[in-house]
């Protein structure tokens, strides 16, 4: 296995590669110390790598600006001293982080997580992920919905949303009400502004409110079915794609 530490801070990078060499949990022939933007997208232009540890600010430039330049494959474990919000966003949406200072247990636990959901790693992810942390000004959370209700406007607070439900080329908005409410948008778009601790995208038809999750059946290790406390008007079982299935039980963790 190869693996690449995107790092400018020496320590940092010694550190890390050192706990690296003397762990039993992946078996690692090749370590590559990238110390900038520049080496970095030169590096990952030409060498595939299986792993990829990556601070967000670098000596000259940002981790965001590899991912414009070149083509990252790899899952990525950001290394980051970043606050709050940034920790909520990479949880939803990578294989982990490291908070600086971490400890060789925390080093640890994220390998064992990665060596467990490696396959099902999700590439966009990562950039949608560096994309939020930088341009926070775009990537306000949606907390209110304005839809039409007969002749009146109605702004639906997203405590109120159950869930969003794609049918055909039209999106709804249920509500604890019990009543649902056609809404201008798509559920691809919309995830991307609503709450990651709240709302996750279980399929390619939903997406619910954690709140409203009433059981997590496991039919199989590829098959888990949600049982929510308001029953969706449609018969069919809600089964969670079977890409998201360790990034759903992540979440449920939070």
């Amino acid at each position: 296995m190869k693996i690449a530490i995107v790092e400018d801070e020496y320590l940092a990078s010694s550190f890390l590669k050192s706990i690296l060499e003397q762990q039993n949990i992946l078996q690692i022939t090749e370590i590559t110390i990238l110390k900038s933007v520049k080496e970095a997208v030169l590096f990952f232009t030409g060498n595939p790598i299986d792993l990829a540890f990556m601070d967000i600010h670098l000596g000259d430039g940002k981790s965001l600006e590899i991912f414009e330049k070149t083509t990252i494959a790899c899952p990525v474990i950001f290394v980051t001293a970043y606050d709050s919000y940034a920790i909520t966003v990479f949880k939803h949406f990578t294989i982990d982080y490291l908070l600086k200072p971490f400890e060789e247990q925390d080093l640890l636990e994220a390998l064992e997580k990665f060596k467990k959901i490696k396959n099902t790693f999700n590439s966009d992810a990562t950039l949608q992920s560096l994309v939020a942390i930088e341009n926070p000004e775009t990537s306000k959370v949606q907390r209110h919905f304005l839809v039409n209700h007969g002749y009146k406007l109605i702004s639906i607070n997203e405590n109120d949303v159950t869930y969003f439900v794609a049918s055909g080329k039209h999106l709804f908005i249920y509500a604890n009400s019990g009543n649902s409410y056609l809404y201008n948008n798509t559920l691809t778009d919309i995830i991307h502004n609503l709450d990651p601790v709240i709302f996750f995208k279980v399929n390619r038809k939903y997406i619910v409110n954690r709140n409203i999750i009433k059981e997590v059946i496991k039919h199989s290790n590829q098959k888990i079915e949600l049982k929510l406390t308001t029953s969706p008007l449609e018969t069919d079982p809600i089964i969670i794609s079977k890409k998201e299935i360790n990034n759903f039980k992540n979440w449920l963790d939070q």
